[in-house]
């Protein structure tokens, strides 16, 4: 489990009026909001559009280092609105991470390596599940989920209940499966498992002829 990076931003104050609002996002400023267990009172800015965009790019968890007139705060983008017909983004929420606050979140889910049943089996990898949601204190704060799919057969899955949680509070089933080998496209996972089985019997037959030649 890879930590979060952390990206610097540069917050300024704003006004809370729509027409400033207007103007900001002609400017290319997004209005936002700063807010937080320890925070008395909500704290109105905005950020350059650029800035923000980069942090949403990327699918992995990252912590924001935001200033606002040289206070410094360590936040997590908690919630973006976009326009529906520009996709620009218009507003955007900020959370201002506690020490002894647990915090909830989604994290993304990676894929790493090529399974087993893909390579010798040409089966199909299938990746219901590409978040999974946490209540975490911030020092547990992950930036993405790593699953190592490499020994996979076909008809084998990982689940929720297969991740590294030490100090994370899963919020979905663990049960429920991130990934999983599917067997080839128009073929049954049956006839798959009978295949391997056959060819184990037949692997352990070869075995004891020779044994029993010398």
């Amino acid at each position: 489990m890879a930590k979060p990076e952390y990206v610097k931003l540069e917050g300024t104050p704003r006004e809370t009026s729509k027409k400033a609002n207007r103007e900001l996002r002609a400017a290319k400023r997004v209005p936002a909001v700063l807010y937080g267990p320890e925070v008395q009172e909500n704290t109105h800015f905005s950020i350059d559009e650029l800035a923000l965009e980069k942090i949403l790019s990327r699918a992995q968890t990252k912590v924001q280092e935001l200033t606002i007139d040289g206070k410094v705060y360590k936040t997590l983008l908690k919630r973006t609105e976009f326009d529906p017909v520009t996709d620009r983004p218009i507003h955007a929420d900020f959370y201002v991470l506690s020490d002894k606050h647990k915090v909830t979140l989604r994290v993304p889910i990676g894929i790493r390596g090529t399974a087993r049943g893909v390579v010798e089996g040409g089966g199909r990898l299938f990746q219901p599940m590409k978040f999974l949601r946490i209540r975490v204190l911030p020092e547990n704060i992950v930036a993405e989920f790593e699953v190592d799919v490499t020994p996979l057969k076909i008809g084998q899955s990982f689940h929720v209940s297969d991740l590294e949680l030490d100090g994370i509070i899963p919020l979905d089933s663990l049960n429920r499966t991130i990934v999983t080998i599917r067997p080839p496209k128009g073929q049954l996972l049956k006839d798959v498992t009978e295949d391997e089985d056959g060819d184990d019997a037949e692997g352990t037959e070869d075995s004891s002829e020779e044994t029993s030649e010398e």
